[in-house]
């Protein structure tokens, strides 16, 4: 009986270990580079986004959309009340041009402090 309960909790833990992996399915990437300027498309991985910038337009609608490519990850924008908890869309509109920290807003391992990247507003 005992063996038979740890092994059920053994395979339960490695179930639930896998689960917290990077997800190594395709991507269904939507996402076009003949978008308009508007659109910034970040890409996330372990640990890094594609790019160190990403520019917009002031008083310009902006779509920020999200894709995990690896791992499990989020994005908040400081100063701009912008949130994506796991993959997603987010549509704001920046009104005062500078500098605005990107980073991950999930917890996603030893290298979770590196990912920030800087959204312009021109």
């Amino acid at each position: 009986m005992k063996k038979g309960l740890l092994t059920g909790l053994l395979f339960s833990l490695i179930l639930v270990l896998a689960a917290c992996g990077g997800d190594d399915t395709a991507s269904n990437d939507t996402s076009s580079d003949a978008g308009s300027d508007a659109d910034v498309n970040i890409i996330a991985t372990n640990f890094d986004f594609d790019k160190d910038e990403y520019v917009v337009t002031a008083g310009e609608e902006v779509t920020v959309a999200l894709t995990n490519e690896a791992g499990h990850h989020g994005i908040a924008i400081e100063g701009l009340d912008v949130s994506i908890e796991g993959e997603g869309t987010a549509t704001f509109t920046p009104t005062e041009p500078g500098e605005y920290k990107i980073y991950c807003s999930i917890m996603c391992g030893e290298g979770h402090g590196d990912m920030i990247a800087t959204l312009v507003v021109q």
